[in-house]
């Protein structure tokens, strides 16, 4: 016995009423529809329907299997559905999120790629840089630039690394000194994150010990393009990724400071509810990212001499 056609047999019976118009419904005879879900009764050693001479209803445990069968039979139809699809252009929107200095200097032009190679398709992408629900803000796709998420419900793949560095600008070095232990960054202004907990402190592994610095500065903000920027007026000392400042450490706008000293490692992930696992569209742009993000702006040698 066949028991998804089984199981089809007896959803269509209950959704007709009857077994005649569920056989006409589904191509079938009438025997060959009984035998279908007498079949299953037998298997499941219950009775589903209740049959009389006028009318064909579900039992009450019928009727629990049957909410069941269609919520099992739905998932059976997407996963042959996106098999299929993997066959014929993909098409439909989907639904990005993205921080937001990463979305503006490297997803962006990515996506315009993968948007030219796969013209059937378009990108509804959200940037901003607060921490979302990906599943109950209805996204398709999230980007988080963190430590390895972890949750049940997301698929989670990791891009590339995305190492951090302390910098400041050189006139601010020269006016307020250079710094050679983390200890010292207590007597200078820090420009950091204003989203993250514990807010004003910074994490550095040293090749002695590791280092917890309460840090306080002129400013503070949750989007590091904000700090960036301070920095390069002068503003103080900030702890961002290489991507947002490999060009201004390379063109010597920002030098690096206490090279010894590494923040925690983070690194770009991929994430996606599970319930979108075999969605071809997904399943399309996660590969490309994956091949298109290994970039050496992203991992830290552009500005390595």
């Amino acid at each position: 016995m066949d028991k998804f056609d089984s199981m089809r047999a007896f959803t269509q019976v209950v959704d007709a009423g009857g077994f005649a118009a569920a056989s006409r419904q589904m191509g079938l005879s009438r025997s060959q529809v009984n035998k279908l879900v007498i079949n299953l009764e037998d298997a499941l050693g219950v009775q589903l329907l209740q049959r009389t001479t006028r009318k064909v209803t579900p039992t009450h445990t019928g009727l629990a299997f049957y909410e069941r069968c269609q919520a099992i039979l739905a998932e059976v139809a997407e996963a042959e559905q996106a098999v299929t699809q993997l066959q014929t252009e993909p098409k439909g929107t989907l639904r990005v999120n993205a921080p937001m200095s990463f979305g503006t200097l490297y997803l962006a032009p990515v996506l315009a790629e993968f948007l030219v190679q796969y013209p059937e398709l378009q990108v509804e992408l959200t940037l901003n840089d607060r921490l979302i629900d990906p599943i109950e803000e209805g996204f398709d796709v999230t980007l988080r630039i963190a430590a390895r998420p972890t949750a049940s419900s997301l698929i989670v793949h990791k891009l590339c690394p995305a190492p951090r560095v302390l910098c400041a600008a050189p006139h601010y070095l020269q006016q307020q000194g250079m710094p050679d232990h983390p200890d010292q960054l207590s007597h200078h202004s820090c420009l950091h994150y204003g989203h993250l907990a514990p807010l004003n402190q910074w994490h550095l592994m040293g090749p002695e010990r590791n280092y917890v610095v309460r840090v306080e500065g002129a400013i503070c903000s949750n989007n590091g393009e904000v700090l960036r920027q301070a920095a390069l007026k002068g503003l103080g000392i900030t702890l961002l990724p290489i991507f947002m400042v490999g060009a201004d450490l390379a063109a010597q706008r920002l030098q690096a400071i206490l090279g010894e000293y590494q923040a925690p490692a983070i690194a770009v992930y991929l994430l996606y509810p599970v319930s979108k696992h075999l969605s071809v569209k997904v399943q399309l742009l996660t590969e490309f990212l994956q091949q298109r993000m290994i970039q050496p702006s992203l991992v830290g040698d552009s500005y390595r001499h």
